[in-house]
């Protein structure tokens, strides 16, 4: 059955990238529901980072979901690559191709669930086609390509807006940037249910002292779940 529950997905991008398995079991033990694994290549975005090896050797350290998002262009070439490495998600970006349609159907070929993400300066115009082909749709609260940026308050509008799109369609509504428990609850409220953290869900912690995961995890999930019930 299709769960619109808030779910928190610690992006790996902020934890110790020379522990990466002993960090995801830490994240989820303290009560990640999954894990968020940013790929960038340097060319669509500016930054450079994981490749389907990496994603292969950190599986099986992840008992809940994989969700892999392909901050990369051009994107097909690579889709059975990361499927076979092991994502439960696969995300491609609306800007990165010119055939979005052609590389969702490639993503659930390849017996991933499909998702789109949408760039802070990207309309929802182009996506009314689309909304019976994905899986989650992913939005985007900084610009794609580094972590610890600030949040764009304009997308709030954005989500509301999306959420209503989507009506009964059982499709993900994904935050990506800049969540933390000021900001969570203001995408919650419109209609996410899928909040991407990184730096705010690392910080103060570690693998030898994890419980300052699991606290910022809660703080997160209390801050959003507080705005959905007051809504």
């Amino acid at each position: 059955m299709f769960d619109r529950s808030i779910k928190i997905a610690p992006s790996i991008l902020s934890a110790d990238f020379a522990d990466f398995g002993r960090e995801i079991r830490a994240v989820e033990e303290q009560g990640a529901d999954w894990i968020h694994v940013d790929v960038m290549d340097g060319h669509f975005v500016p930054n450079l980072t994981f490749g389907p090896p990496l994603c292969k050797a950190i599986r099986p350290h992840i008992s809940t979901v994989m969700d892999v998002h392909l901050m990369i262009a051009p994107v097909d070439p690579y889709i059975e690559a990361y499927a076979e490495a092991g994502a439960d998600i696969i995300t491609a970006h609306l800007e990165a191709g010119p055939h979005i349609h052609r590389t969702l159907q490639a993503i659930r070929a390849a017996g991933c669930k499909a998702g789109l993400a949408l760039n802070p300066g990207t309309g929802l115009a182009d996506i009314d086609y689309l909304l019976d082909m994905v899986d989650l749709i992913c939005v985007m609260t900084v610009n794609p390509g580094f972590g610890g940026q600030k949040f764009i308050h304009s997308q709030i509008d954005k989500v509301r807006r999306l959420r209503a799109m989507i009506g009964e369609r059982p499709v993900h509504i994904e935050i990506d940037g800049g969540m933390a428990p000021d900001t969570a609850p203001l995408m919650a409220a419109a209609g996410a249910d899928v909040l991407v953290a990184g730096s705010a869900v690392f910080r103060g912690g570690s693998v030898s002292d994890p419980a300052p995961y699991g606290a910022n995890i809660r703080a997160i999930r209390t801050a959003a779940n507080a705005a959905v019930g007051a809504g």
